[in-house]
């Protein structure tokens, strides 16, 4: 919303239907929210972690499928004049070249703990691309790297890779623990982008993009989650052990983007350091449920 206001738009114009509020699982609701209206963008999502994932295949296929091809289908009822869908970098096959070209996202299998999440969101791809062919609807679809920020989701049961890192080393502190586990080996690697990078991509590219190639999201650099995990561990002050659960899966073995058509097209590159994105994000954090700043 900070950026719609940045440029100028008024909030009262702005409706952002919640899930708790709207299921867009429901046709009846699905024409109901885009009723009206301009633009519509797409972030509606099913989403977890690998556990969240390996645990639900079936829900995530589903839901984030219907989802979608009804959004786009009452778009199209209701002559909405763009679409912006959000899709995922779990869409790229499971050994896709690095960094991920959007040519190449239909060259293999995603990986499989994510694949039914992965595939639905792909889906979108086709059909915005098909119903721009056929009946002339200015859709876009956006892959967004993996997104972090203050705001994200901290349930263990359903959250990604750095908040959930992120609340064992402050609850291991605030608890006084010496050990914390993590999953998996450290030796996969991903790209992340800060959640305000990447509301002013999605924002610059509803203004200025209108062709059906997708667009990859990204901030353009890779680290392995063993360095990812030493750095929060920097960050919040933990001084203890670390134990690595070699049974549990790393997921892809690679996630990094090539950014330079957000670039080319649109004008996007993303500007908030990792680090400092991190200790925002810690901090936030801490203020949210601890009450505090350590």
């Amino acid at each position: 919303m900070d950026q719609l206001r940045a440029r100028g738009v008024d909030s009262a114009t702005v409706s952002i239907p919640r899930s708790r509020d709207t299921d867009l699982r429901n046709w009846k609701e699905c024409r109901r929210t885009v009723k009206g209206k301009d633009i519509v963008i797409h972030l509606a999502a099913k989403v977890g972690g690998i556990g969240f994932n390996q645990a639900n295949p079936g829900s995530l296929f589903y839901d984030n499928a219907i989802m979608g091809i009804q959004i786009l289908e009452a778009a199209r009822l209701e002559d909405v004049k763009k679409c912006v869908i959000i899709g995922t970098v779990c869409a790229y096959p499971k050994f896709t070249p690095v960094p991920f070209r959007e040519d190449e996202i239909w060259n293999g299998y995603p990986e499989e703990t994510n694949a039914p999440y992965g595939l639905a969101k792909k889906m979108l791809l086709v059909q915005a691309q098909a119903y721009r062919a056929q009946y002339g609807m200015d859709i876009i679809y956006l892959i967004p790297v993996n997104l972090y920020g203050p705001g994200d989701t901290f349930d263990p049961a359903v959250s990604h890779v750095i908040p959930a890192l992120i609340k064992k080393f402050v609850d291991a502190m605030e608890e006084r623990k010496s050990t914390i586990e993590v999953w998996g080996t450290g030796g996969a690697s991903r790209e992340f982008l800060f959640v305000k990078d990447a509301a002013r991509a999605i924002v610059m590219a509803t203004e200025r993009y209108s062709k059906p190639d997708p667009v990859n999201l990204g901030a353009g650099k890779e680290i392995t989650i063993h360095g990812l995990v030493e750095m929060i561990r920097e960050l919040t002050g933990f001084s203890g052990d670390i134990s690595w659960d070699h049974s549990k899966p790393d997921g892809q073995p690679r996630r990094s983007l090539d950014t330079s058509r957000a670039k080319r097209e649109f004008g996007f590159e993303a500007v908030v350091p990792f680090r400092a994105g991190l200790q925002q994000t810690i901090e936030w954090y801490r203020d949210t449920y601890y009450g505090k700043r350590i």
